[in-house]
């Protein structure tokens, strides 16, 4: 009798197999693309969240998330990702002031060179432009931008600008704003609070670093640098999107039209910003789906995004709408691509390994 019932619990198990989540069965392709990494994932640092996104009959919307690896005490250099978090701050904080808008026109002082929020922000996303994010940096500075973010929720610790000397200078410097074409007004420049080290898991990198011409043998300290973790990154997007499922103190504070115009300025591909040459494909900065292809996006997917990518580190955060299948998504991922251990060495195997993963993730989840 026990023997009997042995049998048919096997059988039943073996005709009831647990169902796979659609990430662990892309994860488990054949596709070389993906196999090559999961072969060998130990080695990548890869963390996914992926969102799918339902809207019932009555309009109210639901989440339905998967994860894989995702530990936000484990440290990765987030890159150019941070730039997303900062322009909707710099919008937020320009509707607390009356006297600036997104195209009031400013300067740095210092610095004579001209130009307006929108078209930083537009730049920021349509190419991921240093210069802008670096604007947006010293109009808000590490404290505020810090503050902020911790009001929402959102766990990070923002300490620096980008490709810049002295990149992690506490004292920002003032803006000179047009308040019309012949008077300016000129913002007090910003004394920050010392940064304090990071204590994360996986903190100290790799075998060495580069200092210029000289080779520096022994591990690449991260323990100043800006930590944006891809849980944060993902509920960011999620409160940016589909703010009204949170409480107030949770979404950003945006005009309407400043929230139309983030939503479009991260959709924007580097053609529609005024970049045409060959170097600035539309998957130039979205790698999920097209980032290893120069072909054209079509029509029918849509993609709000922000990527990064630097030390060997790609990340992309994307809110995808396939307006074939009448679906949306948010996916999150990062990978680690750096072979000999060395940083600032600019050997990464960011086209070999890192985007074509990213980019047959994004096609497997979202358009099959």
């Amino acid at each position: 009798m026990r023997a009997f019932v042995l049998l048919l619990l096997t059988l039943i198990v073996s005709c009831n197999p647990i169902e796979k989540t659609p990430l662990e069965v892309v994860l488990s392709s054949n596709n070389e693309k993906i196999k090559t990494v999961m072969d060998s994932v130990e080695k990548y640092e890869v963390q996914i969240l992926f969102t799918e996104i339902h809207h019932d009959i009555d309009n109210s919307v639901s989440f339905k998330d998967y994860s894989f690896q995702v530990d936000d005490s484990t440290y990765f250099y987030p890159a150019s990702s941070v730039k997303l978090p900062i322009a909707l701050l710099a919008l937020e904080k320009m509707n607390e002031q009356e006297i600036v808008n997104r195209n009031s026109k400013f300067y740095i002082e210092g610095d004579s060179i001209e130009s307006t929020f929108a078209k930083e922000v537009e730049k920021l996303f349509a190419v991921s432009d240093n210069e802008a994010y670096n604007k947006l940096f010293e109009y808000l500075g590490q404290d505020d931008i810090n503050n902020r973010l911790n009001i929402k929720g959102i766990t990070s610790r923002i300490s620096h600008r980008l490709s810049t000397e002295n990149s992690d200078e506490l004292t920002t410097k003032p803006l000179v704003f047009y308040v019309n074409d012949s008077t300016t007004t000129t913002s007090t420049e910003i004394i920050n609070s010392p940064i304090e080290s990071l204590k994360l898991n996986d903190i100290s990198k790799g075998i060495g670093y580069m200092e210029g011409d000289q080779l520096i043998s022994e591990s690449k300290d991260f323990s100043r640098k800006n930590y944006l973790p891809i849980t944060s990154l993902h509920n960011l997007m999620k409160q940016l999107i589909f703010g009204d499922l949170y409480p107030k103190n949770k979404q950003f504070q945006l005009s309407k039209e400043d929230r139309s115009f983030i939503l479009k300025s991260m959709s924007l591909l580097p053609s529609e910003a005024g970049y045409t040459t060959d170097d600035y494909y539309d998957g130039y900065v979205k790698f999920l789906i097209y980032g290893d292809t120069k072909e054209s996006i079509p029509d029918y997917i849509e993609i709000r995004n922000k990527v990064g990518y630097a030390y060997g580190y790609l990340t992309d955060c994307a809110y995808i709408i396939n307006k074939k299948t009448n679906k949306e998504y948010i996916i999150t991922a990062t990978i680690h691509v750096n072979k000999n251990g060395i940083y600032n060495d600019d050997t990464y195997e960011y086209d070999e390994i890192g985007i074509p993963f990213l980019a047959e993730l994004g096609r497997q989840l979202v358009l099959k």
